[in-house]
């Protein structure tokens, strides 16, 4: 007797069915059966390890069990067996054994021997999560246990979320053998959150339970005074003179802490303010004070402190605002200084001598031929420094009259400054009278 796997094929080995519903344990043939005789058989092993003749077929006639009889169907075309209703007996392994003989092969016989196995589950109910003790706690001191339940369901894998991320066994983690149970030993601080719990078996997808938060009571920490104004340099806070600056005290702490706030002078302290705030006139205080800010956790019993120093001295404007802007001196200076230096050049570019003179002997000849003042009208005007200067090309001009000017022939520097003070006091007219 041969043994081929050519003649059959089994699609599934592993079948998942359903309480109360059906599972077709499917046979294909890869041969005709007019070519063919067959003859075999369906058994069932159960969880017990007893095995009971199902189905006896040839390929005329079949003989079900009685006791399945209203259950079990037997396919003959293919040999393939539907079983109906399905229970929790009806687990285990389901084994096809087959002969198969050709007719143009007298003798000749070919066995198949096949085994499939079958799973009876009850779809999950959405899961019940559970928290004790149901109230907040307070870290390092108290643990929590989670359980997750089903009312119906075999076969159910457990998942546990918090914050939707899936937790594993790691440090202070701990689970039970089929996951329904969860225990944070100690609680921290990071077990703060959200949980779910997922119930799962072959034929349910994850069903999720309500959300439940677990509170935890934790700090003070990272304890941090800060402050918008002035200049910080790690602990130390400088402010201006005069300055009314605000500084802030905060914490990480569940429940909000109380703050105290503390001066420091001469190894002595004094309670100065209560609350998160501090308010400082700058005027009040020496050149340099000691504070310490103190958080108090009213349930975990735990403080944290934070100290820094505040001295007074003058930071300047460019530096208090750190650069952000010029000062308002700096910049009047600068202007004041471009208009100077514009004036400046201003005069000395229109009022010059040399432009001055230059400016006469380019008048017209009708206003230079003005009758001649003998100085005598009015002696007064005549008196003081004259600067002359020698101008090119106007050497030989007829209204050169001047005797100051009369001198320029014999000099030979054409650009020569000649001064001409006039020492002459006018006369009076008493003494013009005598003469």
């Amino acid at each position: 007797m041969d043994v081929s796997s050519e003649f059959i094929h089994v699609p599934s080995s592993n079948h998942h069915g359903i309480e109360g519903k059906s599972v077709l344990l499917s046979v294909e043939t890869r041969f005709p059966l007019e070519d063919f005789e067959i003859q075999g058989t369906w058994s069932h092993t159960g969880p017990s390890g007893i095995r009971t003749t199902l189905v006896t077929f040839t390929k005329e006639t079949s003989i079900t069990d009685m006791m399945y009889r209203n259950r079990l169907l037997f396919e003959a075309l293919n040999v393939s067996l539907l079983i109906c209703k399905l229970n929790q007996d009806d687990e285990g392994d389901y084994h096809l054994n087959l002969n198969i003989a050709f007719h143009n092969k007298t003798g000749q016989v070919f066995k198949e021997e096949r085994t499939v196995h079958v799973t009876v589950d009850v779809p999950v109910s959405t899961p019940v999560i559970e928290k004790r003790p149901s109230y907040a706690v307070v870290e390092d001191k108290a643990n929590v246990t989670w359980t997750c339940s089903v009312e119906r369901g075999t076969r159910v894998v457990f998942q546990w979320l918090r914050d939707n991320g899936a937790l594993g066994p790691i440090d202070g983690y701990h689970f039970s053998h089929d996951n329904s149970t969860l225990l944070i030993s100690p609680v921290r601080k990071e077990d703060k959150g959200t949980y779910h719990c997922v119930a799962s078996n072959a034929v349910s997808k994850g069903r999720y339970s309500r959300s439940v938060e677990l509170n935890v009571y934790y700090g003070p920490y990272n304890l941090e005074v800060n402050s918008g104004q002035g200049l910080r340099t790690g602990e130390v806070f400088t402010i201006n003179p005069g300055e009314l600056t605000f500084f802030e005290c905060q914490a990480d702490s569940n429940p909000p802490n109380s703050y105290v706030w503390i001066s420091k002078s001469r190894n002595a302290t004094q309670v100065i303010t209560e609350g998160p705030r501090l308010e400082v006139r700058s005027y009040k205080l020496a050149q340099t004070e000691e504070y310490l800010c103190r958080a108090f956790n009213n349930v975990t019993q735990k403080q944290n402190e934070a100290q820094f120093t505040l001295v007074v001295a003058s930071l300047g404007k460019e530096r208090h605002t750190q650069g952000n802007s010029v000062s308002p001196l700096a910049a009047i200076i600068c202007s004041l200084f471009v208009i100077g230096c514009m004036l400046l050049f201003f005069l000395r570019r229109n009022c010059h001598p040399k432009r001055v003179l230059m400016s006469i002997y380019n008048r017209p000849l009708s206003e230079q031929k003005r009758p001649h003042r003998s100085g005598h009208e009015d002696a007064t005007e005549d008196f003081g420094i004259y600067e002359f200067v020698s101008i090119p090309g106007k050497m030989e001009s007829a209204q050169a009259s001047c005797r100051s000017l009369a001198r320029l022939e014999s000099i030979q520097d054409m650009h020569t400054t000649i001064y001409d003070v006039i020492r002459h006091a006018p006369e009076t007219p008493s003494h013009s009278l005598l003469n």
